[in-house]
């Protein structure tokens, strides 16, 4: 009998240490410093989104290790996408990746595709604004798309700093779902959107399409008129007063938005644990005041619906630069 209760004894030990092992395995968490890969160069707002993410990831302890912001610049994005990837399946190291690299996948300018990469999160949008001088003739978002349908009085219309790129996506989209000829857009690329507005202001182009933050500064003053943003609902701040486009009766639905990837082959466990810690960074107030001055749609996504996300944007985007003649 003693040998029998000490063998069920052990049997019982065996299978508790064995779950104990399976609970280890299935658990991860970075047991040395943490890499934040930015596609760009310091100072600019994929620069300020990997910094703001790895200030509050340290500063809440969402992340035990150090973390360090590593700046990949160049190659459209090629550059960091290839520093990621060397280190498959590591899950100390993600990257600040927003819909241009997309756009260059589709465009031919990089070879990485979506396919090679893990998403991790949305984390937010920047939406679209189209601007005019105050006392220009087009008042409304329905004025400036009888002019784009116009043959007799053809828009110059200013963006930065590339084509294919979110602003002229915007542009493309309106123009489009609103029945005028997508490709007889006259589209005039400038190397920053402040550019742009001088631009604008100074009477070499009639429209602007640009970041709201941007149009913001000089819808503060009086200088420029916002006829339509590309946003799904209003926007607040001096936007607030902006209808969409859809409140126009044209819907068009554009913004540049900002995700968090990791490299491909990312397991499970590395996957949950930095669903868990950016889904609790998105809850801080410091997060939502960010996204707040910078007039940003804080619709955050986790891995799974960002996932889906990047699938349906890889269509979607597909579609209307076939249509603007510009997919490889």
């Amino acid at each position: 009998m003693k040998q029998l209760i000490f063998s069920i004894l052990s049997l019982v030990c065996i299978q508790m240490l064995g779950a104990v092992a399976v609970h280890a395995q299935s658990v991860w968490m970075p047991s040395r410093n943490v890499e934040i890969i930015v596609p760009a160069g310091p100072g600019g707002s994929n620069d300020g989104t990997g910094r703001l993410v790895m200030r509050i990831m340290q500063d809440e302890k969402l992340v035990d290790q150090s973390m360090s912001v590593v700046n990949k610049s160049g190659g459209g994005h090629s550059i960091g996408l290839a520093y990621l990837n060397q280190h498959t399946g590591d899950g100390h190291r993600v990257m600040v990746e927003t819909m241009t690299m997309l756009v260059n996948e589709l465009t031919g300018k990089l070879k990485v595709r979506h396919t090679d990469i893990t998403p991790l999160a949305v984390l937010y949008r920047d939406y679209i604004a189209i601007s005019v001088q105050k006392d220009s003739s087009i008042k409304t978002g329905r004025d400036f798309v009888q002019r784009m349908k116009s043959e007799n009085a053809p828009l110059r219309i200013a963006l930065s700093s590339a084509l294919a790129n979110s602003n002229h996506l915007a542009i493309g989209l309106v123009a489009r779902n609103a029945g005028a000829d997508i490709k007889k857009i006259r589209i005039v690329v400038f190397n920053s959107g402040q550019e742009t507005m001088t631009a604008l202001l100074g009477g070499h182009v009639d429209a602007v399409a640009g970041p709201a933050t941007i149009a913001a500064q000089h819808l503060r003053n009086g200088s420029i008129r916002v006829v339509g943003i590309t946003a799904p609902r209003r926007m607040g701040g001096p936007m607030a007063e902006v209808p969409t486009f859809g409140e126009q009766g044209v819907p068009a639905v554009m913004a540049n938005w900002r995700s968090i990837v990791g490299p491909k082959g990312m397991a499970p466990p590395q996957i949950e644990f930095w669903d868990k810690a950016i889904g609790k960074m998105v809850q801080t107030d410091e997060y939502k005041k960010q996204v707040e001055r910078d007039l940003a749609d804080p619709q955050y996504m986790n891995a799974a619906e960002a996932k889906k996300f990047w699938d349906d944007q890889h269509a979607e985007i597909g579609t209307l630069l076939t249509e603007l003649g510009l997919r490889k």
